[in-house]
């Protein structure tokens, strides 16, 4: 019994940690639904000329210190990027609305707000720079 216990904790850790911060494709891509875009007025910051890394983050969450981090060094290094932050908590009709369960929760917003991709968990650069890479793609498209 005791085995089994430990064995069910390792394969759900490695689970955790094998998901955690990768990005997967939203939903609906382009839509033209109003519900499916993020405006610049419901985030208190204008979007990225090519793309936003909308970051959800909580007060107490030590990973969100760390996504911060990595999103702030992407948006440095890609023209057009721009990195926002919000606080969930302060944000819940937008959490509700996106399904947001969790912070960190980065979201890869195209220019006009649209939902391109998401990633729950804390972010890694090579995954970040992916993503936007895809959002970006999809707009010269």
């Amino acid at each position: 019994m005791l085995v089994a216990a430990v064995v069910a904790g390792v394969l759900l850790s490695v689970l955790k940690t094998w998901y955690d911060g990768r990005f997967r494709a939203a939903p609906v891509v382009r839509s033209e639904l109003v519900e499916d875009r993020v405006s610049s007025a419901e985030i208190g910051a204008e979007l990225g000329e090519r793309a936003t890394l909308l970051q959800f983050s909580s007060a107490f969450c030590a990973p969100c210190r760390a996504t911060r981090r990595v999103l702030a060094e992407v948006e440095s290094m890609v023209d057009g990027v721009r990195h926002v932050e919000i606080d969930a908590e302060s944000h819940l009709d937008l959490v509700r609305r996106l399904d947001i369960l969790r912070t960190p929760t980065v979201l890869v917003l195209d220019s006009t707000g649209a939902v391109v991709t998401r990633a729950s968990g804390q972010a890694r650069k090579p995954e970040v720079i992916a993503a936007l890479g895809t959002a970006v793609d999809r707009q010269a498209s």
